[in-house]
């Protein structure tokens, strides 16, 4: 599409001379002209045609690198340690910063793909299709042209050296500002019932403020570079403009050849005028995108286990090993847990406790395959005897024979049976409400909204809705952290005697657990404790 408007643009200028030569000098009329006016007319259409089309193409690549882009983020931020409990680790994005990376930071990119890749593939070939054609008409003009537009380019490095501090210091203040207003909002309640709202306003009010003036100072940037590329090329077209005068009234050149090389000469030039403009308005996508290649190609704590392509062998009768699994916690000079070992068989159900910090949560997680050990291993031990080791599974197909409650169950927007079907789509109305009767919800119509975040239920009901959703799931493992916590005795009677009957039926059961309601119905308990890391 470059060569064809460099082609149009040509075509276009020569047309225009032919027809306003023919007019003046060969005093042609209307009927004459016809023909070239027509092709004029095709030549501006058709170079409309491909600057949509041009356009079009863009932004179809734009939204599918997007797409890839935002969909390798959340993959990445899924699977970075500490991520499984809904945590950020010390050496990772935060919350708000994702969000703005994932929403307004990638669509940026947009003026990226449809403005500034175009005008950089132009700017590349129209010049020298010019240049060339400009060859055979004018050398004088084609020297002239051929020395000033290297100008611009030069001119567009100098300039983007200074910008790219300031593109990085804007995307920088304003992934802070994200942070903060996201962790405002979270912790609103909090702050007012303290009395500190007004001191984290003021903080916002600071970060907002240092947000406007990089803006403000990149804007100052854009436009005195814009100022400065468009001088240099209106004084270079200029120059072409008065060599071409003093050859035509020497009548060393043609009107013809004179008015094709006015035309063609500024058509070296704009590409490369409009580089520079679309370069800055594309800087914010650039910034963005820097950030979150940055996060791809990062691989804090290693690669996630179960990571792998094997199948998962069939865990009825096979034991469910972890064998002195140590995690290094991330910005932390602490192992949590340390050398944690247990064994899990189908119809028991194993207690793990400990203090908190101890790791139990993140014990959990490198038995789900979400987080690496940085020592140890889980295997499966089939009752051939073979030991499988999980981090070789495929995660989706572990995950598919495995039932898990986190510490703060997740709600969706929808109603309560939508909610408990998550895993389990397929099941009937009435498989729902046996689950819901087993956790101690008779009391929901499971067809009742749910909002952002479960609104619309108390945290003991969301907590119920995340073990019936798990209990309905199936599978030979069930997971539970802290499932019972926030909830009456009566409550808690009623999860735990489920978890049980789960157990009962053939499943294996790990309870994370404090309480000692809930260690009580664990056929054994296995305690877990953190330690200082040893420095390197």
């Amino acid at each position: 599409m470059g060569l064809i408007t460099a082609a149009l643009a040509v075509a276009g200028a020569w047309l225009l001379a032919v027809a306003i030569d023919s007019a003046f000098l060969g005093g042609a009329g209307l009927d004459s002209l016809g023909a070239t006016l027509a092709a004029l007319a095709v030549v501006l259409a058709a170079r409309a045609g491909v600057s949509w089309a041009q356009e079009w193409v863009a932004r179809r690549c734009s939204a599918a690198v997007k797409s890839s882009l935002r969909m390798e983020l959340l993959r990445r931020v899924a699977l970075a340690p500490g991520s499984a409990a809904g945590r950020e680790s010390a050496a990772g994005p935060g919350s708000g910063e994702v969000v703005a990376l994932a929403t307004r930071g990638l669509d940026s990119l947009d003026a990226y793909f449809a403005r500034y890749l175009p005008q950089l593939v132009l700017a590349g070939i129209v010049p020298d299709v010019v240049i060339a054609c400009l060859a055979t008409a004018d050398l004088v003009a084609t020297l002239t042209v051929a020395l000033t537009v290297p100008l611009i380019p030069m001119f567009m490095v100098l300039i983007g050296s200074a910008t790219e501090r300031r593109r990085k210091r804007r995307w920088n203040a304003l992934a802070r500002l994200s942070g903060h207003f996201l962790d405002v909002v979270a912790g609103l309640s909090t702050l007012r019932v303290f009395g500190r709202s007004g001191a984290q306003l003021a903080r916002l009010k600071r970060v907002t403020d240092d947000y406007r003036r990089e803006s403000m100072a990149t804007l100052r940037v854009a436009f005195l570079s814009a100022f400065a590329l468009e001088l240099i090329a209106t004084l270079s077209v200029a120059l072409v403009a008065v060599g071409v005068a003093l050859r035509l009234v020497d009548g060393a050149m043609d009107l013809r050849t004179g008015l094709f090389v006015l035309i063609l000469a500024p058509e070296a030039y704009l590409p490369l005028r409009q580089l520079g403009a679309s370069f800055h308005a594309s800087e914010e996508g650039l910034g963005a995108a820097d950030r979150v290649f940055a996060i791809i190609e990062s691989t804090p704590g290693g690669t996630p286990s179960g990571a792998g392509t094997a199948g998962v062998p069939d865990l009825r009768g096979a034991d469910i090993r972890v064998e002195d699994v140590t995690v290094r916690q991330p910005g932390r000079d602490l192992d949590a847990p340390y050398r944690a070992s247990l064994v899990l068989r189908a119809g028991e159900v194993v207690g793990v406790a400990g203090p908190s910090g101890a790791g139990k949560s993140t014990l959990v997680e490198v038995l789900l395959g979400l987080r690496p050990a940085d020592a140890g291993r889980v295997a499966v031990t089939t009752p051939e005897g073979r030991p499988e080791a999980v981090s070789s599974f495929s995660l989706s197909e572990w995950h598919r024979h495995v039932a898990w409650v986190p510490q703060h169950p997740f709600c969706f927007p929808g109603t309560v049976a939508e909610n408990v079907r998550l895993a389990a789509p397929d099941a009937s109305d009435g498989e729902v409400r046996r689950v819901l009767a087993a956790v101690g919800l008779t009391g929901i119509d499971p067809e009742a909204p749910l909002g952002e975040g479960g609104s619309g239920v108390s945290s003991g009901q969301r907590r119920r809705i995340g073990v019936a959703r798990a209990l309905l799931r199936g599978g030979e493992v069930l997971i539970l952290d802290e499932p019972t916590a926030g909830l009456d005795a009566a409550s808690e009677t009623t999860v735990l005697a489920a978890v049980r009957a789960a157990a009962d039926g053939g499943r294996a059961v790990l309870l994370v657990a404090h309480r000692p309601a809930a260690l009580a119905i664990a056929d054994r308990v296995v305690e877990i404790s953190a330690r200082a890391a040893e420095r390197a």
